[in-house]
């Protein structure tokens, strides 16, 4: 990961138009940005006709290179609103290598009123918007926005997606020629679906050629305003003296798309099953979520403060890459809850409590913009917590707390969510392309999708019995604030973590236990919580009067983390465990063959599980990549980052590990 410029550095005219200091180049004309918008990239692309003509349940996907002001996307979603259907989806997927700052898009969006609804929508979810791929869902699950943050050569190539229309908008080719290359008409060629349409404000003859050459057919059209003429065109198909793109895995191919009764079965009402079924029900599904106990979240989900805590890697792993994505989306869900009683943007410290975590913040502030993280040193961080430490950290600004239930809550109660509690599905089979959800002789539910959202319980299932699911029971502390303690302004972590108070009360833990199985809290963990709590501030620990607790008397909760070995979630379609050890057992002998025989899944049957302690940040995104699985749609996350959560990755391992 190179360090990145954080936002667009621009300049104002005397009019107020933005223009871009990099590249010294106009976001939109100054003449009517918004006629020339709807002249060359909505006519040109025919959207007026093709939204008319989605159906109930259809969709348009339309790529972009060059988010800028959101302009492009703003008249497009005003457009779809008037023409589409209610039940009728628009995803819009856009590059951009420097995303404007929220003052500058407000201040930018400011000049088009007649797009101030849509605008205000987009402002409210323009939060946390960070490297790599970011989603916004806006006007209820109806408009996606996705925005890949960075190079548009480095994040094309990432995206799983079948774009029907194509805006090219990248600021002029003389004055940015790294977007108007064939490297990057290609990815628009692969990723293409067919017939996708493609238009672009710039007729320049070497643009042309090279857009024909990637498999489009281009012709030039009259333009508008001080543009003589244009350029549109529609792909005709990948070009035959151009290498194929390289044939992807089968293993982690995307099932056939349902088409049946959108109705889908989600067991576990947890962060993971709660965010599975609001995604679900966000594009028109009728969701049956299934839970055991009385009430939702009453497992590792039911603690009263989570923390939006980013453990992060310098390397832009595929774990790194599915935490930043994450922790924008919840970031983002979260603005439809009650600021201080269901979460605080207080922010996250992370301190660097020895030498080794010291150097590893370092990287970390090298590897990632300012306004995700930044270093503070030990005076700065006392000065942002409001309490004396033993040292500075790492400080995540837009972090905070969670009240998990309340996420939950919000969730389970979208359209099109029946919550069915006292109801634990102790047996699963497909009858007649219905799942059914069992206990003993009673029918609980049936489906033709079923989800298994409910941690490692799922492993009850024969059909997921195989995953290597494990649980890890924690406990917290749960400490009552006092006149002093009310002076703690951020969440502080060390070992363990404390957050300022909710309703009275702060969270202190969490303990890591892999051998008990018992969930009474115990003294000694309250004990170990201490402890952490001492490591943390001595000057808090006596605030909180702490230091003279009897841990014997101590109130708190203890639950079971469901976590995997590589500690990313299990996310995905499930396959026939023997059919697929059949299929590719030719992995046994050679771990370089990709047989191209067609994934053995289990029709209708998907896993969202092993979040471990990070399920704040990453079930809710999980949820979307679910949807986007079950509806054929553009992944909200790296291709890499869907392969390196998919469940089938612990069978192919375990092929080419020879393993029986």
């Amino acid at each position: 990961m190179n360090p990145v410029l954080p936002h667009a550095q621009l300049d104002w005219d005397d009019q107020g138009r933005p223009r871009s200091r990099v590249f010294d180049d106009v976001y939109f004309s100054d003449k009517s940005g918004l006629e020339e918008t709807r002249y060359v990239f909505l006519e040109q692309n025919r959207l007026q006709e093709r939204f008319a003509a989605l159906p109930v349940g259809g969709r348009l996907v339309i790529g972009e290179t060059g988010f800028g002001t959101g302009l492009n996307f703003l008249c497009t979603w005003q457009l779809f609103a008037q023409q589409a259907v209610a039940g009728a989806h628009l995803h819009f997927v856009s590059v951009e290598k420097y995303p404007l700052s929220y003052a500058d898009l407000q201040r930018a969006l400011a000049l088009w009123p007649e797009l101030q609804p849509f605008a205000e929508q987009l402002l409210a979810q323009y939060v946390a918007i960070h490297q790599g791929f970011q989603r916004l869902v806006l006007d209820g699950g109806r408009v996606t926005l996705t925005l890949l943050i960075g190079d548009a050569l480095e994040q094309l190539p990432q995206l799983d997606a079948q774009v029907d229309a194509w805006f090219l908008d990248g600021f002029a080719p003389a004055k940015n020629p790294d977007m108007w290359t064939a490297e990057l008409f290609a990815e628009l060629a692969r990723l293409a679906a067919p017939g996708a349409t493609i238009s672009t404000f710039t007729s320049t003859g070497w643009v042309r050629r090279l857009i024909n050459a990637a498999g489009f057919k281009m012709k030039r059209t009259p333009g508008i305003g001080h543009k003589w003429e244009i350029l549109r065109g529609e792909f005709i198909g990948w070009p035959e003296q151009l290498p194929a793109p390289a044939a992807g895995a089968p293993w982690f191919a995307r099932p056939a798309r349902h088409t049946g009764e959108r109705h889908a079965l989600v067991i576990g009402a947890g962060l993971a099953g709660c965010a599975t079924a609001a995604s679900l029900a966000a594009r028109g599904w009728r969701v049956s979520l299934l839970e055991r106990h009385g009430a939702l979240a009453q497992e590792a989900s039911g603690n009263p403060q989570g923390v939006l805590y980013l453990k992060l890697s310098a390397h832009g792993t595929a774990l790194s890459q599915l935490i930043v994505s994450g922790f924008g989306y919840t970031r983002r869900l979260l603005e439809h809850l009650q600021q201080d009683v269901d979460w605080q943007a207080c922010g996250v410290l992370q301190l660097a409590f020895n030498a080794k975590e010291g150097e590893r913040q370092a990287q970390l502030a090298q590897a990632f913009a300012p306004d995700l993280l930044h270093t503070l040193d030990r005076a700065e961080a006392q000065a942002r917590a409001g309490v004396q430490l033993a040292h500075g950290g790492l400080f995540f600004p837009q972090g905070g707390w969670v009240h998990p239930p309340a996420l939950c809550q919000w969730q389970a109660q979208q359209p099109g969510v029946q919550l069915l509690l006292h109801q634990e599905a102790l047996t699963l089979q497909q009858v007649d392309g219905q799942w059914q959800a069992r206990d003993g002789e009673t029918l609980l539910a049936s489906a033709p999708v079923v989800v298994l959202a409910g941690a490692a319980e799922i492993k009850r299932f024969p059909f997921s019995a195989q995953l290597p699911l494990k649980r890890i029971r924690g406990q917290i502390t749960r400490l009552p604030q006092t006149a002093d303690s009310q002076a703690l302004a951020t969440v502080v972590c060390g070992e363990g973590y404390i957050a300022p108070a909710r309703l009275g009360e702060h969270t202190l833990g969490a303990s890591f236990d892999f051998a008990s199985d018992d969930l009474t809290p115990t003294a000694g963990e309250h004990s170990g919580n201490l402890q952490m709590l001492r490591d943390i501030s001595v000057d808090l620990l006596e605030r909180l009067a702490a230091d003279q607790a009897d841990p014997t008397q101590l109130q708190g909760r203890a639950a079971f983390r469901c976590t995997s070995p590589d500690y990313l979630p299990i996310v995905g379609p499930l396959a026939h465990s023997e059919d697929f050890a059949q299929a590719y057992a030719v992995l046994r002998k050679d771990a370089r063959q990709v047989p191209q025989t067609p994934c053995p899944w289990l029709e209708g049957l998907y896993i969202n599980s092993g979040h471990g302690s990070r399920g704040l940040i990453t079930a809710p995104l999980c949820g979307e990549l679910l949807a986007a699985w079950l509806n054929d749609e553009p992944l909200p996350v790296p291709v890499g980052v869907a392969q390196a959560c998919h469940p089938n990755r612990f069978a192919v391992r375990g092929l080419m590990r020879n393993q029986k």
